[in-house]
């Protein structure tokens, strides 16, 4: 059996969002276009968050000044459709507010209708976004020496996990952008250091990634007594569900292309 991608997602606001496609396109050094592009500052000025926003050097180590599952769990509860130069805020599937995102009142329109939403957020919050250099956790982690990245799941040690810890969860839990499979479990740990290609499209594969406790909330919600980063310790004696790729070229990538070493 070939080992082919299962799944293909991204997120267009960093943490809050999640998209499932058939097929994306892929660029150099850089990863899925429309990944990551936005993301919410907190407890910045106006001028201080548009450098954190053009800057990725600005960002390493600062996780505390955006916005995250980790650190905002009630924004689980919400999604981001990017289409057409419009962002869609939505809860539970229905349109709350649609923005031209190259408006910049707009965008802070956004920002005051997530705080009118959220009172247990602090003010300000403000809306970011940069397409060459995304918001990925690579770009905010000082642990790291790549900035940009992609991340791969196998569906197998995911359900290897489900089945050892004798319990379901959706596997958009770990929002991995391309979810593969026909590879036996954790196989993929040890494609570390290898490039991978996907439709003549090279990745190389950098390191394993390290979990939060963002996957102890269950999809749209924000009720976070799954507790699955303490079972993914006792299980396996780590914290890491997939791996990070980065892309050595440009092309597209779809659902049933086959992954080659």
């Amino acid at each position: 059996m070939s080992v082919t991608i299962s799944s293909i997602n991204y997120c267009p606001v960093k943490s809050v969002s999640f998209q499932s496609v058939e097929k994306c396109q892929i660029k150099k050094n850089i990863g899925i276009i429309n990944d990551r592009v936005f993301a919410f500052a907190k407890d910045l000025e106006k001028k201080q968050a548009r450098l954190f926003e053009k800057n990725p050097e600005e960002r390493k180590g600062k996780w505390n000044k955006v916005l995250t599952l980790k650190n905002s769990p009630a924004l689980n509860k919400y999604n981001f459709i990017y289409k057409d130069e419009k962002l869609t805020f939505t809860l539970k599937d229905k349109e709350i507010l649609t923005i031209d995102i190259n408006q910049l009142e707009e965008r802070e329109a956004l920002s005051n209708k997530v705080l009118e939403l959220e009172d247990s957020l602090k003010q300000p919050i403000i809306l970011m976004k940069n397409n060459e250099f995304p918001f990925f956790d690579t770009s905010i982690s000082k642990n790291v020496d790549f900035v940009n990245s992609v991340s791969l799941l196998n569906i197998q040690s995911i359900n290897d996990f489900q089945k050892k810890i004798d319990r379901k969860f959706e596997t958009s839990i770990f929002r991995g952008n391309i979810c593969i499979d026909g590879i036996e479990p954790w196989k993929e740990r040890e494609w570390i250091g290898k490039v991978i290609k996907i439709n003549e499209v090279s990745f190389k594969v950098e390191k394993n990634i390290p979990r939060c406790v963002a996957i102890n909330l269950k999809p749209q919600t924000d009720d976070n007594s799954f507790n699955l980063l303490q079972s993914l310790k006792k299980t396996y004696n780590h914290f890491e569900m997939g791996i990070y790729l980065t892309a050595l070229d440009n092309g597209e990538i779809n659902i049933g292309n086959t992954i080659n070493l």
